[in-house]
């Protein structure tokens, strides 16, 4: 919640402005802007780290886990990090160059892994109590941080060197610029704090209803809440590949607004929309019909935390369309400067997750069952309604049809065809290994699976004519692909 607090919204009104100054050529409006930007982000940064750093057993205590606070505390520099790093993501996504927001996310992922691994191991071998180790092992994402911001330091300054004609504009005041960051990235920041407050409130709320309700104790309960943060991580996975998308159509949209070119607008808006329902939907539709394969297949020495989740993921699966969905179409309106509207849908959203979750998970009968309910639910709400606001802003009405429909139904074909073939697979591996090589006859009818349905996909998606030449472009090597392809 700190963290989106600090980085939600700043970042991506950086990122637009840079791309409007970019556009007409306001090279020393670009750069004050980012100094000013940069400093904001570490006065927020710096306070976002110090909460969590003072008052770690506090904020344990609110999510109902007493023993987090090693790892709240062991966190807490890292929301420093972020923010910093979020103003160089910012400043070169403006200027459309997203190497540098990539190698710096492959590092920081690297390192968070490496280094937290080693560190839980040490401190476990060393006999320490499993809440520390786990502090150990989230220390691995302060120091994969750290390591990014460095990097994005050295990339900063090797740009600066390169840039060698002078620039003449005369730049906004500091205080001007100030409150265009502002005007922009604090109702981002509210949206998006909206949807983490009450994702915070939301995680309490079933730990509560477990506890009180449904009468597990706080160990049992813990266990449940355990196994469905599982499956997020899983369900999460299609939507990590939207939010890149996402910040590729604020600065060309922007620039595009810049111009007044609302042809160019358009074309962006339906190529964005379309690229994520061709990658959303066969991901979703994926992790549902092969929800317990791949859970076993991920955590193959933890059965039942994998029977546990098979119906939980089954459910997410679904939901993780809609987040990409909103995930992209948030940033068309943001794009646009309609910066209140995803406030007020993914308030509504939130709404309903929270209703949904309190009837469902304080039912003895569905208890965590209940979470991703309320999640699907929570999430559709917010991504029709933002498509019902992005309809009244274009001047041409984007086609469900080719945005949504063929998607759909090439991506339910998909799906028939990766059950089917798990099924038959299964069987014949099994015939051939036996009983006692469950674990590999299941990874390998998941891995066939998983091949039969992106052949079946691509050959759907290239016969129904579902993606464009001006879709592609969008992608890396979009063009190229397109002509191997031969795609119009």
């Amino acid at each position: 919640m700190l963290l989106t607090i600090s980085t939600a919204g700043l970042p991506l009104a950086l990122s637009k402005l840079v791309s409007e100054a970019q556009t007409l050529g306001r090279n020393n409006q670009k750069k004050r802007t980012f100094q000013v930007a940069f400093l904001t982000f570490a006065i927020v940064g710096a306070a976002g780290s110090l909460v969590m750093f003072l008052f770690p057993q506090q904020l344990a205590s609110f999510m109902k886990n007493s023993n987090a606070w090693y790892a709240v505390k062991a966190l807490a520099p890292a929301v420093f990090f972020v923010c910093c790093i979020s103003a160089f993501r910012g400043y070169t996504q403006g200027q459309s160059r997203m190497v540098p927001t990539a190698i710096s996310q492959v590092l920081e992922a690297a390192s968070k892994l490496l280094v937290g691994l080693l560190l839980v191991t040490v401190l476990l071998q060393c006999g320490y109590h499993e809440a520390k180790a786990a502090s150990g092992a989230i220390f691995g994402v302060t120091m994969g941080t750290l390591f990014s911001f460095i990097f994005l330091i050295f990339d900063y300054f090797s740009d600066r060197r390169k840039e060698t004609a002078a620039a003449h504009d005369i730049p906004d005041s500091r205080k001007e610029i100030l409150g265009q960051i502002l005007k922009l990235g604090i109702p981002i920041t509210i949206g998006s704090s909206v949807m983490s407050i009450i994702t915070l409130v939301d995680n309490q709320l079933v730990m509560l209803r477990l506890q009180n309700a449904v009468g597990f104790s706080e160990k049992l309960a813990s266990w449940y809440y355990g196994t469905y943060f599982n499956t997020m991580n899983l369900y999460n996975l299609p939507s990590s590949f939207i939010v890149p998308l996402g910040v590729s159509i604020i600065p060309s949209v922007a620039a595009c607004l810049a111009r007044e070119d609302r042809e160019g607008i358009s074309k962006i808006v339906n190529s964005a929309m379309r690229i994520t329902a061709i990658l959303s939907f066969p991901a979703g539709i994926g992790l549902s019909v092969l929800s317990g394969p791949i859970l076993q297949l991920v955590y193959p020495f933890k059965p039942e935390e994998a029977a546990s989740g098979t119906p939980l993921l089954a459910v997410l699966g679904i939901a993780s369309i809609f987040v990409c969905m909103m995930l992209v179409t948030n940033s068309i309106l943001q794009a646009h400067g309609k910066v209140n509207i995803p406030v007020l849908t993914m308030l509504a959203g939130g709404l309903v997750k929270i209703s949904v979750n309190w009837f469902l998970v304080g039912n003895p009968e569905i208890n965590i069952k209940g979470a991703p309910i309320g999640t699907m639910l929570c999430f559709a709400v917010i991504a029709i309604l933002n498509f019902i606001f992005i309809c009244r802003l274009l001047p041409k009405r984007p086609s469900l049809f080719q945005i949504l429909v063929k998607p759909a139904l090439a991506a339910g074909i998909m799906g028939l065809a990766v059950w089917a073939s798990y099924g038959l697979m299964h069987r014949a591996v099994l015939g051939i290994l036996g009983d006692g090589r469950v674990l590999i006859v299941n990874a390998i009818s998941v891995l066939v699976a998983v091949a039969v349905g992106v052949a079946v996909y691509a050959v759907l998606v290239i016969f129904l004519r579902i993606i464009s030449k001006d879709d592609l472009s969008l992608m890396p090597k979009g063009e190229k692909i397109a002509r191997i392809l031969h795609i119009k």
